[in-house]
């Protein structure tokens, strides 16, 4: 029912338009009442994703069986689960993107479909390196950076009508994610400490022994070149 819901009403979204296109237009040409038209989907904006929210449920059951040893691998291969959904029946995808191009508030829906999957990817990350430094903004990026790159490779697909191999222009976009995000963080950068001020003339610190010695000058603002070098001077000559 759910597929003869969406199907009736592609039909009398490419003959009308989606704005004058009603729920009784939709049920009447499926045969059906509105009582089951609401048991499938809360909205008409909703028959236009039919397929989401079971999207979603294997997207989430994949996230949940599998290892801990590549988080970033897990996300990528979870984003192809909804690569597969559009290509299963390209024409109805393509006709979709057509339609969510014409009416911004289908643009704004699919928006919201697609931070839900990318909550569910961050989501999955997070469990996975959330307490590593920046671990819950690493979840957060590359999450991002995951849908962002699906989304690149499946609406090329999408513009060419459906043309081709949609699988390719996808793997190519998360390779390049991989490459990026598949190296583990690395320790906080050391931050330079600011020199410390002088009150007069210049001064040498000297730490180590040997060839490790590192020699730090601080000197006041006016210090006369001079006296700067022959402080240092001073300081490799103590050495």
């Amino acid at each position: 029912m759910r597929e003869v819901l969406a199907q009736a009403a592609f039909q009398l979204f490419l003959e009308r338009g989606f704005e004058r296109t009603t729920v009784d237009d939709i049920v009447a040409r499926a045969g059906v009442g509105r009582r089951s038209f609401f048991r499938y989907f809360p909205s008409k904006e909703d028959v236009v994703f039919p397929d989401h929210e079971r999207c979603l449920a294997e997207m989430t059951e994949f996230l949940a069986a599998v290892g801990d040893e590549d988080p970033v691998g897990a996300v990528c291969d979870a984003a192809r689960i909804v690569l597969r959904m559009y290509a299963a029946d390209p024409e109805f995808s393509v006709q979709r993107y057509r339609l969510t191009r014409e009416v911004s508030g289908l643009r704004t829906y699919e928006l919201s479909v697609v931070r839900r999957y990318e909550q569910t990817l961050a989501g999955h990350l997070r469990g996975r390196f959330g307490t590593d430094r920046d671990g819950e903004l690493r979840a957060e990026v590359i999450a991002a950076s995951v849908v962002a790159a699906h989304n690149n490779g499946l609406r090329l697909w999408l513009r060419s009508g459906g043309a081709g191999d949609p699988e390719a222009a996808v793997d190519h976009a998360l390779d390049l994610v991989r490459g990026v995000w598949e190296q583990p963080a690395g320790p906080s950068p050391a931050r330079e400490k600011p020199a410390l001020p002088a009150t007069a003339g210049a001064s040498g610190v000297t730490t180590g022994s040997g060839d490790n010695e590192v020699i730090v000058m601080v000197a006041a603002k006016g210090t006369p070149m001079w006296r700067v070098v022959q402080q240092i001077e001073a300081a490799v000559g103590e050495g």
